[in-house]
């Protein structure tokens, strides 16, 4: 009994070393997200869902070293945490930290028009375009006003303004509605 204990909560690597190596992994990590690109948190793929199965189990080792105790597990999983909370909480009092870390929300359709260039620098496809505007009950992209990609990784869209001849359109069709609503009460009253 005594060997389980043991093997449970003694560690293989000192505790200091676990610290470093847990928040250097965690800096490598936000750094790669950063410089890859915001795909990866919001817009999964299978190539990218399967790369970020990968990538936790790769640096599970590099976290918790040459010990596979118990106890060492829950202390690379509690600094984690905190480092976590740390940096979140630094860069809600720091804008300009957060802008470096998140990046910025940018642009892929400006006034109803695709920017290309934007949709080939994030590696977003047109089709993958098309597809999160169905996801927001958008059916086509030309009734988009803009659309961006998110720090978060996630598309939103904002629809144009309805034109002249749509808002004409609705008016009559409400009218019309009216008319049929009187003229059934009236067939009523007199049947």
């Amino acid at each position: 009994m005594h060997g389980m204990w043991q093997d449970m909560m003694v560690t293989g690597v000192p505790i200091a070393e676990k610290v470093m190596r847990t928040v250097a992994v965690y800096a490598f990590l936000v750094a790669g997200l950063r410089l890859f690109g915001k795909r990866e948190l919001g817009q999964l793929n299978p190539l990218d869902f399967i790369v970020l199965l990968l990538l936790s189990n790769t640096v599970q080792n590099a976290i918790i070293g040459n010990d596979n105790s118990l106890l060492g597990g829950l202390i690379g999983a509690a600094v984690l945490f905190v480092v976590n909370e740390a940096l979140v909480r630094f860069v809600f009092r720091h804008p300009r930290a957060r802008r470096v870390i998140e990046g910025r929300p940018e642009e892929l359709i400006q006034d109803g028009k695709i920017l290309r260039a934007a949709l080939r620098r994030n590696m977003i496809t047109r089709e993958e375009l098309e597809t999160a505007a169905r996801k927001q009950g958008i059916e086509h992209l030309h009734d988009v006003d803009c659309a961006r990609l998110e720090v978060s990784g996630t598309l939103s869209f904002v629809l144009r303004e309805p034109g002249t001849g749509t808002q004409q359109h609705e008016a009559v069709m409400e009218r019309l509605a009216a008319i049929e609503q009187r003229l059934a009460a009236l067939t009523h009253r007199v049947g």
